[in-house]
């Protein structure tokens, strides 16, 4: 016999957002509740960027809307760009940014495969 558990429903409308700074946000859909993947969605406005950071699990970005530059440590010259319906997937322990290049709101979906959000900051953004 199948054990039973009973599906959860998030609502993004009733998240609390978190500051990112004064150009992004960040609303937690699951995590350190008991559920095996940190997700979430991050809304950012144009000219946001993160610092250089690394997870030390494998991050996935969904693009839900806008677009995205991302890179990896050393590759700062060659960023990637995402638009809706594309998905970058980080791999452990890699340094990397992304950023809001262009001038309408991004909007992603981050799943952290870990039940909590562990970010390394390598170095700090400029903005």
């Amino acid at each position: 016999m199948r054990p039973k558990a009973a599906a959860r429903i998030i609502r993004l409308a009733e998240t609390e957002p978190v500051s990112f700074g004064p150009l992004a946000q960040y609303r937690k859909l699951t995590g350190d509740d008991g559920l095996p993947v940190f997700t979430g969605v991050q809304t950012c406005a144009p000219g946001y960027s993160t610092p250089l950071h690394w997870h030390p699990y494998v991050e996935y970005l969904f693009i839900l809307e806008g677009t995205m530059e991302a890179w990896t440590e050393g590759n700062e010259a060659t960023p990637s760009r995402l638009g809706p319906g594309d998905m970058i997937a980080l791999p452990a322990s890699t340094p990397h940014v992304f950023r809001n290049g262009g001038d309408t709101t991004l909007r992603l979906l981050g799943i952290h495969t870990s039940p909590v959000r562990i970010v390394h900051v390598v170095e700090a953004a400029e903005r």
